[in-house]
């Protein structure tokens, strides 16, 4: 059905009802009304033309759920579900049956949610959009339903969710009725994710309450639109409770992006491109393929992820260690860049904040869809302050492990980049469980059942580099080193004089070669003799040819083979 014509069926306005309550955002009535975010004049038309952004402040408003899904769907592509379903009075609340009537004759909806089928870019997908005009989309039997619908629907056609919440949360008028669409709607979506299949949640402003601490939270990706307010309990419950001033931008999606619990802020403009990147990325199936098949595969990818080879120079230990080291040595961003350009970065180990010293994401490789995950340093002093010198706290390795399992549920192969002096050792990663992080790493990677390759690009410094590098190969670029402990401390705690430093490199056995010659590693990858930036051409295209051929082998071994070869490789050292 053509979206013009349902806006028309269902009495739908073709711009959002105006307010009478203060300060909500949507967009005015009429020809020329007041922002309500920043008090100026603006033509409502025009609000709506710009995707209901404010003409002059730039402020988001909220959108109906028929136009949010217009903005998004291919063209005549949208069938909506369960249009059908309706709530009762499970508490007699005197005037609910009567406020739900006028709410449906004014918007032209059943419900608070719009769910259904449709097309984005050619891919087919599920959607359920709430709608804030019907009471602030709280979420009440009916809704609970539509949503528990939606998966169990998207479960059974194999298809990726996307769902875009706004509520105020629990229904109130529903009493207990209400809460249990909690956990309802919450066990439908984890059957539809242990089906293998894709959620992504859209948070809009606000999205609150009991549908927070359950289906909005619960995207295997979640991203959120500039600004909106995302949170359990609103800000005035808990100012009121604990007497407290909250901080600027308490609860807002910045907050929550820099705090862990959200893999981006995407601008509204930006969103139908962003969903189809993601949906594109998913749209392979299972990554390894049936072991008859793998007979079939060209000996020489296998022959090239297989070789060995040792670096051309000989250069002493310490030396190495100085120019693994070196400032302006291409770190974990640069490799994402070189190799994967459609790179989509996600933030978050979705318990406590996003640690900059890990970067992680998905990508295309070669047309095949991975999960990339690296250590990073900065150049200049001021990145290296927010990527903590690339020392990773609990937090980067607990992103690391969840992008991990997430690639392990899609059966997408996991690439990282390892460069760090070593995991951060202070204070607050401690109370933050440090070595519970770093072990969790090591314990879950040994069994994921999707191939693992591990690059040591600069610094692998001991355990901080070992809970990114429990993989199925490990890889060295020429000049980096890695090592149970830096120089300097192996000399500290031995000899008790860190400066024997360059005594305690060459003792260690720490190069490349070493590390080859011992079976720690499986290939050194030869660089330039000045690895910079813009140098490191040879080096990605060593590593390209190198990717494919790992993959092309690693993808032919049935999960079981796969664990027990990397069991194997451990086991033998």
């Amino acid at each position: 059905m053509n979206l013009e014509n349902m806006f028309k069926k269902r009495g739908v306005r073709a711009r959002a009802e105006g307010s009478q309550i203060e300060g909500r955002p949507e967009v005015p009535e009429g020809l020329l009304k007041k922002c309500n975010k920043c008090g100026r004049a603006i033509i409502a038309k025009e609000a709506e033309e710009q995707n209901y952004i404010c003409p002059k402040c730039g402020g988001y408003f909220r959108i109906p759920a028929y136009q949010r899904i217009g903005m998004l769907a291919d063209e005549g592509s949208f069938t909506e579900w369960d249009i059908e379903i309706d709530t009762d009075n499970p508490l007699d609340y005197k005037g609910y049956p009567e406020k739900l009537e006028s709410l449906r004759k004014k918007t032209g909806l059943r419900e608070a949610v719009v769910t259904g089928r449709m097309k984005l870019d050619g891919m087919e997908t599920a959607v359920g959009v709430c709608d804030g005009r019907f009471m602030m989309a709280s979420m009440g039997k009916a809704v609970g339903e539509k949503i528990t619908r939606l998966a169990e629907r998207a479960q059974r056609e194999k298809l990726p969710i996307i769902l875009f919440t706004c509520s105020g949360g629990a229904r109130m008028q529903e009493g207990m009725i209400s809460l249990m669409q909690m956990a309802k709607t919450a066990a439908a979506l984890k059957r539809h994710s242990d089906a293998g299949n894709l959620c992504v949640n859209v948070l809009t402003d606000p999205t609150t309450g009991g549908v927070t601490a359950s289906f909005a939270m619960l995207g295997d990706i979640i991203l959120a639109e500039p600004k909106a307010l995302i949170g359990f309990a609103g800000p005035r419950v808990i100012e009121q409770t604990i007497r407290q001033k909250l901080p600027k931008g308490f609860q807002r999606s910045e907050f929550l992006l820099e705090h862990g619990f959200v893999d981006g802020i995407v601008e509204r403009r930006n969103l139908k491109e962003t969903l189809g990147k993601i949906l594109k990325l998913h749209q392979n199936g299972n990554g390894f393929q049936k072991q008859e098949d793998a007979a079939g595969q060209g000996e020489e990818g296998r022959r090239k992820a297989g070789r060995k080879q040792r670096a051309a120079r000989d250069i002493p230990a310490w030396e190495r260690v100085q120019i693994s080291r070196k400032a302006d040595r291409p770190s974990g961003v640069n490799y994402i860049r070189a190799l994967f350009p459609d790179f989509i970065e996600l933030h978050g180990d979705r318990y406590y904040g996003d640690d900059k010293a890990v970067v992680g994401g998905i990508a295309h490789f070669q047309g095949k869809p991975v999960t990339v995950i690296a250590q990073t340093k900065g150049y200049t002093t001021k990145e290296n302050i927010e990527r903590n010198f690339g020392m990773p706290s609990p937090e980067g390795y607990r992103k690391a492990l969840r992008l991990m399992k997430q690639a392990e549920k899609f059966h997408r192969p996991v690439i990282c980049f390892v460069d760090t002096p070593g995991a951060f050792c202070g204070l607050e990663a401690e109370e933050r469980g440090q070595g519970e992080a770093i072990a969790r790493n090591l314990y879950e990677m040994s069994s994921l059942k999707t191939p693992i390759l591990s690059v040591v690009a600069g610094e692998g410094g001991s355990g901080g580099a070992l809970a990114m590098a429990v993989a199925d190969e490990v890889w060295m670029l020429e000049n980096a080193v890695y090592s149970i402990l830096s120089p300097e401390g192996f000399a500290s705690i031995l000899w008790k004089d860190g400066g024997r430093a360059e005594e305690a490199a060459e003792l260690m056995k720490m190069t490349a070669n070493d590390l080859l010659g011992l079976g720690v590693v499986e290939q050194v990858i030869p660089e330039p003799e000045e690895l910079t930036e813009d140098t490191m051409e040879p080096v990605a295209e060593s590593l390209r040819e190198g990717i494919a051929g790992f993959l092309e082998k690693y993808t032919a071994f049935s999960p079981e083979q796969l664990l027990e070869n990397r069991y194997q490789r451990f086991r033998e050292m």
